[in-house]
């Protein structure tokens, strides 16, 4: 049975500022409804290799080999300032303009997962998170992170789309004035950027 001190905790994580939130909250400014689930869907599914990393013991893998953990987090910064990049650029993916085009919902999506899955404390992270609410059962153990993990996905998505819509609600306001977008491409390259430098500190 799911605990209701599970659902609070994965509500709290899910809720809380970071990179999937950024992204599908630039999304849905630069490109509308559509292109904002798009982006949820893709952040969502980039969670799905740390939680099977979690479940097979993976997780463990990173937590002690400090090469490995430091050449996916160098990706992950690479790949923020990317972002950061392309929210600055005219006509970047992550651009807030009134002409910007929506990209293919694949291509969206295709970056949210990897906003994800370069992100090598997400694995550590559910490592930690997960087994203080299993049954304590080693015969269901697997079967208990699996649903845990469907679960913390379902709250994911259900609140990213939540953002993404918001953000695409406001769109139709923001694209009037070229001052506020000005202000939100730089803002999120700002964000993304500083992201990366987080990034970069981390530490097993």
């Amino acid at each position: 049975m799911i605990s209701l001190q599970f659902l609070l905790t994965a509500f709290v994580v899910v809720i809380a500022p970071g990179t999937g939130v950024l992204y599908t909250l630039a999304i849905g400014l630069g490109q509308g409804r559509r292109a904002a689930i798009a982006a949820a869907l893709g952040c969502t599914i980039g969670i799905v290799p740390h939680l099977l990393a979690a479940t097979l013991g993976l997780a463990a893998l990173l937590h002690t080999s400090a090469l490995l953990f430091t050449l996916v987090k160098l990706a992950g910064v690479a790949y923020l300032l990317w972002l950061a990049w392309q929210s600055l650029k005219e006509g970047g993916a992550l651009s807030v303009s009134a002409e910007a085009r929506p990209d293919p919902a694949f291509r969206i999506a295709r970056r949210g997962a990897l906003i994800n899955i370069l992100n090598p404390k997400l694995s550590i992270f559910f490592l930690a998170l997960l087994p203080p609410f299993l049954s304590g059962t080693p015969q269901t153990a697997t079967a208990e992170m699996a649903l845990l993990g469907a679960i913390f996905m379902a709250l994911t998505f259900a609140v990213f789309v939540i953002n993404g819509l918001f953000a695409a609600q406001a769109r139709d306001w923001l694209l009037g004035s070229a001052r506020v977008m000005r202000w939100l491409n730089r803002s999120f390259a700002a964000i993304f950027a500083g992201l990366a430098g987080r990034l970069a500190l981390e530490r097993i």
